[in-house]
């Protein structure tokens, strides 16, 4: 999104395209800085009865005669892709996850082992000599989808705490019970607070489980919001809690009162862009590991041992409720 939002704000009159997996495609329909959205199918582009769809796609991208094609993902797919695209100038991230370099004419080295990963998507702005400040909204609102999620849910009349217990890998996630603990521990000390549990279809029955600690402060959405909805509900919350996934990076670029929970992964790369202070991570032999299983001698240590007496600790800073 800075990357967007840069070049839009430097080359007003420039027309950007992005390429996106369907799935995440809404989050950028309508976007005020984007002239058109790109969508692709990852997984129906792998049938041979949708092998059209991707050929009409690199046909419809080569007859736009791009002047730049910018490549943030540095895999096979999006390098090829953009190779494909034929564009003046094709830039990307000097990753070597798949060699997906060799396709572009500008490599963009990460500067420092520990750079976040959007400072060194930054990066690529300076090779475009583009310049870089903070003056941009991120995550611009959206009026009418909030107004949505105001005559759908129960909004009005309570503060409210978003809840993020899915991530893609399972070592990734505060363990179920710890939520359900939470809920209980901070709803008998404030008991205006309402939480809502957001998440995908797959993380249904992480929302069932925890919403069971107390149905009357819980509003379970997971599998039932868009991700348009599920922006707004992070906007209008006082606060999230949240394993290491994309809607922490929401919460992040929202600027909202954050706890963030990270165990096998690297704040520094990859945690809440800025904001080191929101994290919760314990100081363990293996952490971080960067490993999608855990092989330590005690398994999810580096989770199950973040007690949910401190993380209610942190929300209360966070919120400036204090200690009772």
């Amino acid at each position: 999104m800075p990357v967007l939002r840069l070049i839009k704000l430097h080359l007003p009159r420039s027309e950007i395209y992005w390429w996106i997996e369907s799935g995440f495609a809404p989050l950028l329909e309508g976007d005020p800085d984007l002239a058109g959205v790109v969508r692709f199918d990852r997984r129906g582009w792998a049938s041979p009865t949708h092998w059209l769809e991707p050929v009409r796609s690199v046909q419809w991208v080569r007859q736009q005669s791009f002047d730049w094609v910018i490549d943030l993902q540095a895999l096979a797919r999006s390098a090829i892709f953009g190779w494909f695209a034929d564009g003046g100038l094709t830039v990307g991230l000097d990753d070597s996850r798949e060699w997906a370099s060799g396709f572009y004419d500008i490599i963009v080295p990460r500067p420092q082992g520990r750079t976040h990963a959007a400072d060194w998507y930054l990066e690529v702005l300076t090779a475009l000599k583009v310049p870089i400040h903070r003056d941009f909204a991120w995550l611009p609102s959206r009026p009418n989808v909030g107004e949505q999620v105001r005559q759908k849910w129960p909004v009005e009349h309570h503060r409210w705490i978003a809840l993020q217990p899915g991530a893609r890998w399972i070592n990734k996630r505060w363990p179920v019970e710890h939520f359900g603990e939470l809920i209980r521990q901070f709803g008998r000390k404030h008991p205006d607070f309402r939480f809502v549990i957001l998440g995908g279809h797959d993380d249904t029955g992480l929302g069932q489980a925890i919403s069971a600690a107390d149905t009357k402060r819980c509003l379970d959405l997971t599998g039932k919001s868009s991700l348009n909805e599920m922006v707004e509900w992070i906007r209008l919350c006082d606060l999230m809690v949240t394993n290491d996934t994309g809607p922490m990076h929401v919460a992040a670029a929202l600027g909202k009162p954050l706890v963030a929970l990270l165990g096998p992964t690297n704040p520094q790369r990859t945690g809440p862009y800025r904001r080191p202070e929101d994290v919760l991570q314990l100081d363990l032999p293996c952490v971080p590991c960067m490993k999608s299983r855990c092989t330590y001698v005690k398994e999810m240590e580096c989770l199950r041992a973040i007690s949910p007496a401190k993380v209610l600790e942190a929300m209360e800073t966070r919120l400036g409720l204090g200690a009772d």
